[in-house]
């Protein structure tokens, strides 16, 4: 095997999962992840996404794949409550959010839902979880205060539902609920129901 593949089995490998189209930025030629294909040395998940064979596939892999394959996206609403364990939700679809100026994400899998934000709030509350498949989501606060913002679409209930379940679970303080509330200016909608958790 050339050096440049040994290399870049070890990315793949440290990395767990790559992009075809980020091979050109780390200084490889798209052929050698094909080649290690071939070599049983990395598997083609979807199109244009390669993981290692060894990786350990985690529960959120497809909201991995969707952050892996949408650069500029974050998991947001449902899947977001999903991911934070927050709520019964179990979205068939990953949830992202996207600037509103930025081009529409085509992807095979998995399927996804896009919603546009902009300015502070698509900014605002983002973690990055670390490890073999990095993951960009926003905090349960901010995941709390979209949920009452796009309640139109999907539904009050759930909103009403992941506030009194993630106070419950004690995920975030009234003051951080506040602070996303006035970004995504929900506030006077969501203090009524603060207050009556409270």
């Amino acid at each position: 095997m050339t050096p440049n593949l040994e290399k870049l089995e070890n990315l793949l490998k440290t990395r767990g999962i790559l992009r075809v189209g980020e091979l050109a930025s780390l200084g490889f030629s798209k052929s050698y992840l094909s080649e290690l294909g071939k070599r049983g040395r990395a598997r083609r998940q979807a199109r244009g996404i390669y993981v290692h064979p060894d990786a350990d596939i985690p529960a959120h892999y497809s909201l991995a794949v969707a952050c892996n394959k949408v650069s500029h996206g974050v998991i947001c609403l449902l899947s977001a409550l999903r991911h934070h364990e927050i709520g019964t939700q179990s979205p068939s679809e990953v949830w992202m959010a996207i600037d509103r100026k930025a081009r529409y994400p085509t992807l095979n899998y998995p399927r996804l839902r896009i919603v546009r934000f902009s300015g502070e709030m698509l900014a605002a509350g983002v973690e990055t979880v670390e490890g073999a498949f990095p993951l960009r989501v926003y905090c349960p606060a901010k995941t709390i205060a979209d949920c009452f913002r796009y309640r139109h679409k999907i539904g009050i209930d759930v909103a009403v539902e992941a506030l009194k379940a993630g106070w419950r679970e004690r995920r975030f303080t009234v003051k951080e609920i506040n602070h996303y509330a006035r970004i995504c200016r929900v506030g006077k909608v969501i203090t009524p129901y603060m207050e009556a958790i409270l």
